[in-house]
């Protein structure tokens, strides 16, 4: 299959900083090609990603993120360049783009990811396209408040584990990661580490004018020689972190879709302290990669357990359902099903 793939034009691929979305779409790309499929990305002209790619704008477009001219444009050159190309079926990762694959005569199939929440906004628009554009859900999570949206598949994130350093723990700190909001819950992680009396190292995206205010509000007071914060982190250092830290917290408490900070972290071999909300308890094995906790008094009691887990069952996690091949192949079988057998290539 010839199988074009469409980025959000907001961060390059492979993301340098922060972008969960960004990774999965460069995971999904060279796994494609692994899979011994002709990719096409259109993505920004910053991006990296080892496949052949095309590009309208020059740059990611992040600080503009809740503009919508950046994304029209993109995905318009998108389409007119798959369409060039002769795609088989197209991968659409935006929001703009399947609206204007569900409005317009195309050669060939598109299917979309849903990345974010079912909020009120974001089901109206789906309703719409759902019955030209194929939605495929990241976790039953996420699909769990629209029950009556048609949903093609649910296809849990995955990444390739090799490319994670397998660690030891043995930097004698706990981690958050994320961004600095109130539903990821720095402040929970804080208080957790305090109450353990254990070191909490924090690296989170903070651009926006709210997560200042956040940061100056809920986080700021409370830093000392045993809670730092480093501020948004390169993957590189990311992934020393994560391979450093006795485990990771994830405390948020709202309708995570998924959370891929958290198969990041078990690919370190890093546990997962986390509250059970949203797809958590599809990621986390309670007692084995982790603890599902109840609250933030205890989670602090569970960092005192946490040399309870063993390592690598971590990792066994990620090499095993929580992988790359295992996603890959999931979306090409659903592919599978929605292009025409014959396709006159010469």
């Amino acid at each position: 299959m010839r199988v074009g793939v469409i980025a959000p034009p907001w961060a390059p691929i492979p993301p340098v900083l922060y972008g969960g979305i960004e990774l999965i779409v460069d995971q999904l790309a060279t796994g494609y090609q692994a899979a011994g499929h002709e990719v096409l990305l259109f993505t920004t002209g910053d991006s990296t990603c080892a496949v052949p790619r095309r590009h309208h704008l020059d740059q990611a477009e992040g600080s503009r993120m809740n503009h919508s001219g950046p994304e029209i444009r993109h995905v318009l050159a998108a389409y007119d360049a798959m369409v060039e190309w002769g795609a088989d079926i197209v991968h659409d990762h935006t929001l703009a783009g399947p609206v204007l694959a569900a409005n317009r005569q195309l050669p060939f199939p598109v299917v979309t990811t849903m990345h974010n929440q079912f909020g009120p906004e974001l089901t109206d628009i789906y309703r719409r396209v759902v019955g030209r554009v194929p939605i495929i859900a990241i976790s039953h999570a996420q699909r769990r408040p629209v029950p009556d949206l048609p949903i093609a598949r649910v296809i849990h994130h995955g990444l390739d584990p090799s490319a994670f350093p397998i660690g030891s723990g043995d930097g004698d700190y706990c981690l958050f990661l994320g961004r600095m909001s109130p539903d990821k819950g720095p402040h929970r992680a804080m208080e957790a580490a305090y109450k353990a009396g254990t070191r909490l190292i924090m690296a989170a995206k903070m651009r926006d004018p709210w997560e200042f205010d956040y940061f100056d509000d809920y986080v700021r007071p409370y830093l000392n020689d045993d809670i730092q914060y480093l501020g948004e982190v390169a993957h590189e250092r990311k992934l020393e972190l994560l391979a450093g830290a006795r485990a990771l917290l994830f405390p948020i408490r709202w309708n995570e879709p998924f959370g891929m900070v958290m198969i990041e972290a078990l690919a370190c071999g890093t546990p997962v302290l986390a509250f059970p909300e949203g797809a958590v308890p599809e990621v986390i094995e309670d007692g084995r990669t982790g603890f599902l906790c109840r609250d933030v008094a205890d989670m602090a009691e569970a960092i005192g357990r946490i040399d309870r887990l063993d390592r690598a069952e971590c990792r066994d996690a990620v090499e095993g359902y929580f992988s790359t091949g295992r996603m890959v192949r999931e979306y090409l079988e659903l592919f599978e099903t929605l292009v025409p057998a014959v396709h006159p290539r010469g």
